[in-house]
Order: C-alpha cells, then structure tokens, then sequence
C-alpha cells in the first residue's frame, strides 16, 4: 500500500478589511463641515461682540447674552441629537438643521433689537449645536473600524481648528465689511454640506 504524501495547503486569510467608498467620505467630511461651522460660530462671534452691540443698540452687560444664547441652544439640543435622529431619521434630522443653521445665521445679520438678536442666536445654536455630534455619528457609523481613526482625527482636527481660528475671521470680517458679515459666513459651507 502506498501513501500519497499530501503537501498542505496555505489557507490564506480572506481580506477582511473594509474600506469605506468615495459616497462616505463625502457624507463624513460634509458632516465636518457642520461640526467645524457649529464651533467656528462661537468664537466669531465674541470676536465682534462690541461692534454688535454698538449695532443694535445695547450696553456691554447685556452683550454677553448674545453669545450665551447660542451656547444655550447647543447644550439644550446636543444631549437630544440621538433621541430626535431616532425620531425624525438621520438623514432627515441633519438635513433640515443643515438649512435652519445658516438661515437663522443671516437672520441675525438684521437683527435690531437685543432681544432678537437672542432669540436668533439662540435658534441657530439649536440648529447648529446638532452638528457636532452628528458629525461624531457619522465617523462611527459610516466608516469601517480600520478606518474610523482617521475620521476621528478629522472631526478632532475640525473641531481644535474652528475655536483657534475664529476670533481671526471675526475680527477681519468685522473689521473690513462689518460686524453682520459675520453671519453671512455659513451660508456657501452650509450648501456644501447639503
């Protein structure tokens, strides 16, 4: 009786490292867009919160409610995020805060009074304040784990660069063109994010 010595066979492992494709990274660098504009909206504001005030009429003590109502509208609306992207779909919920965020953005550009100037901040941050965990989402859920440390070094290379460079836009803008360009800022990455 003879043998047949079998020679084994290399099993190979299977390329089980997923790449995300070109439709989600657009979909998470549009969300860091969001998350970038959310977080460049407060400190481009508090770099011409004087010229603000000068503009609709307010003394410095009460200027500072300007930039408090947005950061009202932010805390409020973030620990939600998950439970109303539940409610209203993912897509649906980033869409319509992706509108509301630079319209109520260019309606405090004609704000008059202190008092609506308030309560549009206050909206936009409410808009606004969704984007940033969104766009933390997005990394998570979109991209393949091999692939989610560079998403998460993207959103925190956003969200560290949009405070550093605020005060600097703000200043210029409202130094050259006045403190309601300010607000007209969001509009073109806003339609980009869209």
């Amino acid at each position: 009786m003879s043998t047949v010595a079998s020679t084994p066979t290399a099993i190979l492992p299977a390329d089980t490292t997923q790449k995300a494709g070109t439709k989600e990274w657009v979909a998470v660098l549009a969300g860091m867009i969001g998350a970038f504009m959310a977080i460049l909206n407060i400190q481009i504001t508090n770099a011409s919160l004087l010229e603000i005030e000068g503009g609709i009429g307010t003394g410095v003590d009460n200027g500072a409610w300007i930039s408090t109502s947005y950061l009202i509208g932010e805390i409020i609306v973030i620990p939600l995020t998950a439970y109303f992207s539940n409610v209203f779909s993912f897509r649906k919920y980033i869409l319509v805060n992706t509108i509301l965020f630079p319209l109520f953005s260019m309606a405090c550009a004609f704000a008059h009074d202190l008092n609506t100037m308030i309560v549009l901040r206050g909206l936009q941050g409410f808009a606004g304040g969704i984007l940033i965990p969104m766009a933390f989402t997005m990394v998570l859920t979109k991209l393949p784990k091999s692939q989610q440390p560079i998403g998460l070094a993207i959103f925190a290379l956003s969200v560290t660069f949009a405070p550093a460079i605020g005060p600097t836009i703000g200043g210029y803008l409202t130094e050259n063109y006045g403190w309601q360009t300010i607000f007209f800022i969001n509009t073109i990455p806003s339609a980009i994010m869209a």
